[in-house]
């Protein structure tokens, strides 16, 4: 897959503990990506973060929580990532979704 150089970031600010149908929230929303063949889909585990309802999450030992704060990263084309759109409205039911343009540089497979 070839990206253009305009791509378009999509971020979505969830709690580690968001579930659907059972499963981890961020794991369905990578393979549904990853279904739809988009160029590509990272989770990263945040340390310490608030949302809407203001609670503090943190990784401290003497605020041991469980539902840290976790942010997907999906880069592709932006029409690619808005058929993305109607799954993560039916699914994140509490937290943020954002998107901003970005230059993509390289996108490059390890195969030569």
């Amino acid at each position: 897959m070839k990206l253009p150089e305009e791509g378009v970031l999509l971020r979505i600010f969830i709690g580690e503990m968001d579930t659907h149908e059972g499963r981890p929230l961020y794991e369905q929303i990578v393979l549904k990506a990853r279904e739809m063949r988009l160029a590509g889909a990272t989770v990263l585990r945040g340390i310490m973060g608030f949302g809407a309802h203001s609670r503090v999450h943190t990784s401290k030992i003497l605020r041991l929580s469980e539902d840290m704060p976790v942010v997907i990263e999906i880069v592709d084309r932006e029409e690619r990532l808005a058929e993305l759109m109607p799954f993560l409205d039916e699914v994140v039911k509490e937290g943020l979704i954002t998107m901003e343009k970005v230059r993509v540089t390289k996108y490059r497979h390890g195969d030569g």
